[in-house]
């Protein structure tokens, strides 16, 4: 019998498999005419597309979403382990490898961002481009999430993916976002709340501050004195809100790939991370790590870090929210 070995979506090698598994892979969608194989022995890896024998078998069937509110899919693994290192790699793998589909497709998300940034410049319709903003932030990220998580599981994708949020989970995506946000910024409000109580009685001397000038050095100074005590405060706030951010990171692929909505999608997100928070933690700073360097190469190094980043939490969810064995 014919064994044949592949790569997967994660750029790993598979196989030996016998052909009927392959048969089977290409009708469940998880491998597709552009996938590269080889038979056993061949030197070379070629897309599946070369091979007779599977010849008309690449016709995959479009996975059914489940339905919101069902749960996990799949019972979760009791515990996991993150390879930051190889998130990072297999993240630059990724999207080298697919680099038109999800360069172009990010580089659509920024502009969208950009653009409805700068409308919430302008005067009088500013404000209604910011609550607009705040509406389709959630969904759009989803979708960019959704478009990387095809092209990991070497499923068709098309930069047009990154819409399907607005399609599949408009209303799940959008509370996704908000209300982690909302609950983020309750742990600074005793921060917030301080400052406004420091900087009240300064009223007077904030009112003759102008933008483009210093201020002198008795007002610098009554305001180094009421902020100053402000600091502690602030270092105590952000411990809760530094670990809620992490642990929801997780709520909008969710919410898009397991069909959860967004208030369980946020418990299962906290309950995985929390397991080995530090550790997600640890790749979120590098992503971030990563992406500053690019903006340190002149703001244009950033249009391919971005991708990288989301190809390595992709990569990451796919460790901690595993639904399966998937080439």
């Amino acid at each position: 019998m014919a064994l044949y070995i592949l790569i997967g979506g994660d750029q790993k090698e598979y196989g030996p498999i016998p052909a009927t598994d392959v048969q089977q892979w290409l009708t469940e969608g998880r491998l597709n005419e552009e996938s590269l194989i080889k038979a056993e022995g061949d030197a070379d890896f070629r897309p599946l597309s070369t091979f007779p024998e599977f010849a008309g078998a690449a016709t995959p069937v479009p996975p059914v979403p489940p339905p919101f509110g069902a749960g996990p899919s799949d019972r979760m693994p009791e515990d996991y382990e993150l390879d930051l290192g190889g998130c990072l790699s297999r993240g630059w793998a990724l999207v080298k490898n697919n680099l038109s589909v999800l360069f172009v497709g990010t580089l659509m998300y920024l502009l969208i961002e950009a653009v409805i940034g700068g409308l919430a410049q302008v005067p009088f319709v500013g404000a209604l481009f910011s609550v607009v903003n705040l509406v389709i932030s959630g969904p759009l990220l989803g979708g960019v999430f959704y478009l990387f998580l095809r092209v990991l599981r070497s499923e068709p994708a098309e930069v047009g993916d990154i819409f399907h949020g607005f399609r599949r989970a408009f209303g799940q995506l959008f509370l996704g976002t908000l209300i982690p946000s909302l609950l983020v910024g309750a742990c600074l409000l005793p921060f917030i709340v301080l400052v406004l109580w420091k900087l009240t009685p300064l009223t007077g001397l904030m009112a003759n501050l102008h933008a483009d000038a210093m201020p002198d050095p008795e007002t610098l100074a009554a305001l180094t004195s009421a902020l100053l005590p402000c600091l502690p405060v602030l270092l105590f706030c952000a411990i809760p809100a530094t670990y809620l951010a992490v642990c929801w990171k997780f709520t909008l692929p969710l919410i898009l790939d397991q069909g959860l909505d967004f208030w369980t999608a946020m418990k299962l997100s906290r309950q995985r991370v929390h397991q080995h928070w530090w550790l997600v933690f640890g790749l979120l700073i590098l992503i971030s790590l990563l992406n500053f360097a690019g903006l340190c190469l002149c703001c244009v190094g950033v249009l391919f870090t971005l991708p990288v980043g989301y190809a390595a939490l992709m990569i990451a969810y796919e460790t901690i929210f595993p639904k399966g064995p998937s080439a």
